[in-house]
């Protein structure tokens, strides 16, 4: 917002035109700000500092857009612009094209198995069965092995007894 004495300029964000004078008093550097990172049990420390760099300036004078007189090409090209929006208007109320139907989806034959196909397919069925059954034996042994040997320390602890 300025003001010349006879009208007030409010600019929204700013007023067009005007000009802002302005003179550098000083350029300095800000206070030091120190950045320091740390990842802590990894041994990572890095300390770096960092100053700004900063202008002093002194405003010297604000200068108003001055209140001119449009100009003949201004005035024409205003004129010409809402004849040309005008027929814009009348092929935007066209009705929008119908919507044509969907397509019917069409299905892909599925390919028939070969012999060969079927053949690995029982085979790997086979081999699925043997691991498993060799899985089971295995089991079992191991609950056999582990029943020997709770009954091997049983008796020895008996035969411990018996020996006091």
């Amino acid at each position: 917002m300025a003001s010349d004495g006879k009208a007030i300029h409010v600019g929204r964000p700013l007023i067009e035109g005007a000009l802002v004078r302005a003179e550098v008093v000083e350029q300095m550097k800000a206070p030091k700000v120190v950045v320091f990172k740390m990842k802590r049990r990894k041994k990572y420390r890095r300390k770096r500092g960092h100053r700004q760099q900063l202008s002093v300036l002194k405003i010297t004078g604000i200068e108003l857009p001055k209140a001119r007189k449009p100009k003949l090409e201004e005035t024409v090209a205003k004129s010409e612009k809402p004849a040309e929006a005008e027929p814009k208007k009348a092929a935007e109320k066209k009705k929008p094209a119908a919507k044509k139907p969907a397509k019917a989806k069409v299905e892909k034959p599925k390919k028939k198995e070969t012999k060969k196909t079927e053949a690995k397919k029982k085979e790997e069925k086979a081999e699925r069965k043997k691991g498993k059954a060799k899985k089971a034996e295995a089991k079992e042994k191991g609950k056999a092995a582990e029943k020997k040997a709770a009954k091997g320390t049983k008796t020895k602890k008996k035969e411990s007894k018996t020996d006091k």
